[in-house]
């Protein structure tokens, strides 16, 4: 029996189903519900001081994203592309910068060719997941180490645990 845990969002939960039964209905109906081109990095925080407040900046494709990373040990950082994204392999930086920093912790770039993923009724995007982590720097493929971070993530964020 496989587990899947309660993520706390039921409007992802609604989006999927009116997808599933738009996709029997009417193929149109649901084109491109759930999913979006993109890049997106699994940055693992492990091995590094803590980045709190540290700006980040995610660049592909001549478009880039910055903000501020929060208190965790594990960040998704995602930048949207348009639907027309030139899959080719190009580069893709990411860049973190601690607070009251000049100079960046972190500043690599990796070739990346974005995939194809399908919504199932005939359209879809082209996006690519990566992960940052200190030992392995920014690589196509996640980690098992990487996807468990997450995972707890993700666990702690359905269920929180009460403070006294």
């Amino acid at each position: 029996m496989t587990h899947t845990p309660r993520l706390g969002f039921p409007g992802a939960a609604v989006a999927f189903v009116i997808a599933i039964s738009g996709c029997e209905g009417s193929p149109g109906a649901c084109a491109g519900v759930g999913v979006e081109s993109g890049v997106s990095v699994m940055f693992l925080r492990e091995g590094y001081a803590d980045l709190a407040g540290a700006s980040y900046e995610l660049c592909a494709r001549d478009r880039c994203i910055k903000g501020k990373l929060a208190r965790e040990d594990i960040s998704r950082v995602s930048l949207p592309l348009p639907d027309d994204v030139d899959p080719d392999r190009g580069p893709v930086r990411f860049r973190v910068t601690p607070e009251g920093s000049t100079s960046p912790e972190i500043d690599t770039v990796s070739e990346v060719r974005l995939k194809r993923q399908s919504d199932g009724c005939g359209g879809g995007a082209y996006n690519r997941g990566l992960a940052f982590t200190k030992d392995d720097g920014l690589i196509t493929r996640i980690p098992p180490s990487v996807s468990r971070a997450w995972h707890e993530h993700l666990k702690s964020l359905a269920s929180p645990s009460e403070s006294p």
